[in-house]
């Protein structure tokens, strides 16, 4: 690796010595009518600050050619539209660029449109007027600190928290508004895709590593509330992806190297009315972690394609994939220390697949447009853990997981415009397979001197081989009135099952949402919505069997969420926008531990899985507070954003009447991102992050002792549940880029450093015993060989906080 770098480093000082021609790209792209997605023909798409532009032709295209390599401002507009802006638009002599760009009808008259304030830095819609933020594909490029990561580029928008904060370390674990990381939902191209990251957690959505390539990615938008009836299953936000066409025009593609994975990327033209992009990426994550003498050995593969094909001028037919592959083992370290013993003996080793196809037809209607959406969505996931890490010694397993989830989904979506009225409406039906050889020690049996036994050995072991049908559908209906001062929207939506008790009730899930924005003034809007959102209980819960061979969670309820948000939002100028939002959300329903008696809304977090076990449903929860964001687009050379989030979180357990913080409560949230790009293509980025301390549950030590020789973990005091608190979380990322832009060719090189104060973050403790100085065995305090009962070994409390630093030096290579 070192003498890689070193020829790098001699390749890149060579060649940007040279003197090189005035470099220029091309842009192109359709402008399409947002309500009818039919092209527009005859629109003007120029670059703000120069005199190149051009008029959409018979089928919506543009093209811009010749264009002087840099970032640029775009515009489109045509009368009879609210003009649209796309901010930090990167043009490279590389790769020709493929923007597409959407005009919405004016409610104002004709004659009254030439007079329009451009509200292009304005993301809400009729349906979703507030608790919506958007980011460009460039955005999430240049993030410092991003890794060209999605999962870590948004922890920068206003009420969202990474794992980082509540001391699982280098996860990509999303916590939106207090609510955990399995209540958010990721839909790509209008396709749900139910695993983002590498490594996930089963039943929750995190993991250390983003799946999804940022070079497919056009623009990504979350709404935190507010939710457009067409979504289902969402409790705290919805993510769009929104991809874009390859180049109808030739082959192009980017080599991408890290400090932790080697991308590459292929676009280009099929046939005359068909595009393609495909792309596989590869980490080398293991190699480093051995170079540094770490024992966990994460390795990981994934994989990307989508296919568009223009049928007519009406008719888009679009197939999409994506899929990782994910081995996660360990390798005895050169070195020992308490640190590296525990992450032995207390992580699963991990094997996962998982996969998402479908295909979506889009065809404009009079006054409209529907969307048909088939797919397909597996995930595999094998876990393994042994007693004192002893792989592969059946006697001494402690966990065994060979799980599936499948599900077959078809939606219909309808889209109608009728003057200033907008009605949408569709349903949605998937077959659902889920299939689970489960095994795991949950205590060891303990016995006291006399032989008696004082704790019985606890085992879960069921096999699990569910199928099932779910559906649902929806209709909302929005409207504009006086002249656009005022937008109301009122949505319903029911989502059914066949296999819960009361899952065919379409009234147990009945979910009703209204919201309303008013124009104050032209750039002052007050917004509010109110709304109640189901999701069904993850299916580790529903496939859970207790003793007897039955599904033990059976008569589980749909987990209930009711948001109540109102805000203002301010838009200085065209590239200035600032809001501020209080909210409030109730829970219910929520499934509580009757083991623990802990609401499973405390987890996700850890790797595994987790709702293996028997739940009720009657958990409640609430979290409120309040958001302040301002961002500004690209303006003279600077960009940037900056959030304050204040957030309360808290759930009951069995004794729904008592509210205790949860693992998200993290009271106080700040980011701050600020770029500059200066001359000759060099840009310099930071992102700041502060999170308060987020509460936690100290061991049972007792408990702990007793089993810890076994299962390679403490045992956490449930009744002293969330009673302590990490100290504060706080980064600084930093990113400097350069860009070199040759004939057909563009290097793009980076410096990419973490955490560059060395800031200590928090860690949660880790229970362990204490090892002999030659790390033979466990050191005992009467120097014999450990007691299964643990009475003579001797506790150590690994309660250090981490500092992670992570320079990073890589490139982008586009050709």
């Amino acid at each position: 690796m070192a003498k890689f770098y070193t020829f790098f480093f001699a390749f890149f000082f060579i060649t940007s010595v040279q003197i090189l021609a005035q470099s220029t790209g091309r842009i192109t792209g359709v402008v399409r009518d947002r309500n009818t997605q039919e092209p527009v023909i005859g629109a003007t798409v120029q670059l703000e600050g120069t005199t190149v532009a051009a008029a959409t032709d018979a089928q919506g295209r543009y093209r811009l050619e010749n264009v002087p390599t840099g970032s640029y401002n775009i515009k489109a507009s045509f009368l009879g539209y609210e003009p649209v802006t796309r901010y930090n638009i990167p043009v490279t002599s590389g790769n020709a660029l493929t923007l597409n760009l959407e005009l919405t009808p004016s409610q104002n008259r004709l004659d009254e449109v030439n007079i329009t304030f451009d509200r292009s830095i304005r993301v809400a819609t009729l349906e979703t007027p507030l608790s919506v933020q958007s980011l460009s594909s460039e955005e999430i490029k240049s993030n410092p600190g991003g890794n060209f990561d999605i999962s870590r580029v948004i922890q920068t928008l206003p009420g969202v928290a990474g794992a980082g904060s509540t001391g699982a370390g280098f996860r990509n674990d999303i916590v939106i508004r207090g609510g955990g990381p399995g209540e958010n939902v990721f839909f790509l191209d209008g396709i749900e895709i139910p695993v983002i990251n590498h490594f996930s957690t089963q039943g929750s959505s995190g993991g250390p590593q983003g799946i999804l390539n940022v070079s497919f990615i056009e623009d990504v938008t979350l709404s935190t509330s507010a939710f457009d009836a067409r979504y289902d299953n969402a409790l705290s936000s919805v993510f769009q992806f929104r991809q874009r066409d390859g180049n109808p025009d030739r082959l192009q593609g980017n080599v991408r190297l890290s400090a932790t994975e080697l991308a590459a990327t292929l676009e280009g033209p099929l046939a005359p009315k068909t595009t393609f992009l495909a792309s596989a990426r590869r980490s080398y994550l293991q190699l480093l972690f051995k170079a540094i003498d770490l024992p966990i050995r994460p390795n990981y593969w994934d994989f990307q394609y989508k296919v568009t094909h223009q049928l007519d001028s009406k008719t888009t037919l679009t197939a999409l994939g994506i899929g990782a592959i994910d081995e996660f083992s360990f390798a005895v370290p050169k070195e020992s220390s308490p640190e590296k013993e525990y992450a032995l003996r207390s992580n699963p080793l991990i094997n996962q697949w998982n996969y998402t196809v479908g295909a979506s037809l889009k065809r404009s209607l009079e006054n409209g447009f529907v969307q048909v959406s088939l797919s397909r969505n597996v995930f595999e996931n094998r876990l393994d853990r042994f007693e004192d890490a002893q792989y592969g010694d059946e006697s001494r397993r402690v966990l065994k997981a060979r799980s599936q989830e499948k599900e077959n989904k078809l939606r219909v979506d309808v889209n109608k415009f009728v003057g200033s009225w907008k009605f949408s409406y569709g349903a949605i039906g998937q077959y659902v397979g889920y299939t689970n050889d489960f095994f795991s020690q949950i205590r060891q049996e303990v016995l006291d001197q006399n032989g008696t036994v004082v704790q019985p050995r606890v085992v879960l072991d069921f096999d699990t081989d569910l199928n099932f049908f779910r559906y649902g559908v929806y209709g909302q209906t929005s409207k504009s009135f006086f002249e656009d001062k005022l937008s109301l929207s009122l949505g319903v939506r029911s989502d059914m099952n066949s296999f819960t008790t009361d899952g065919n009730n379409p009234l147990e899930t009945l979910s009703p949402r209204a919201s309303a924005s008013y124009a104050l003034a032209d750039r002052w809007k007050l917004n509010a919505s109110v709304g109640t959102y189901y999701r069904l209980p993850i299916y580790t819960v529903l496939g859970y069997k207790d003793a007897t061979g039955a599904y033990a969670n059976k008569n589980s309820d749909y987990i209930k969420s009711t948001h109540y948000v109102a805000g203002v939002e301010f838009l200085p100028s065209i590239a200035n926008r600032l809001t501020v939002e209080g909210f409030y959300k109730r829970y219910g329903n929520y499934p509580v531990s009757l083991r623990d008696g802990v609401s499973l809304a405390n987890q996700g977090i850890e790797f595994g899985a987790i709702g293996n076990e028997a739940v009720a449903s009657v958990g409640k929860g609430r979290a409120y507070g309040a958001e302040f964001f301002f961002q500004q687009k690209l303006t003279r050379g600077l960009y940037g954003l900056f959030s304050y989030t204040l957030v309360r979180s808290e759930f009951t357990g069995l004794n729904n009447d008592n509210y205790i913080a949860s693992a998200w409560d993290n009271r106080h949230l700040v980011s701050a991102l600020l770029g500059w790009q200066f001359g000759k293509n060099w840009e310099l980025g930071g992102k700041y992050r502060f999170a308060g301390g987020s509460p936690y549950t100290p061991f049972d030590l007792e408990a702990s002792q007793q089993n810890y020789a076994s299962l390679g973990t403490g045992l956490l005091d449930y009744d002293r549940l969330n009673t302590l608190r990490l100290r504060s979380f706080q980064q600084l990322d930093v990113r400097l880029d350069k860009k070199w832009n040759y004939k057909r060719t563009t290097l793009d090189l980076y410096v990419d450093i973490q955490n560059i104060f060395r800031f200590k973050g928090p860690s949660l403790p880790q229970y362990t015993f204490q090892r002999t100085a030659d790390n033979t065995g466990f050191a005992t305090t009467d120097g014999q060989p450990l007691q299964s009962n643990g009475s003579n070994a001797i506790p150590l409390i690994l309660d250090e906080d981490d500092v992670t630093f992570l320079p990073s030096v890589g490139f982008v290579l586009e050709f």
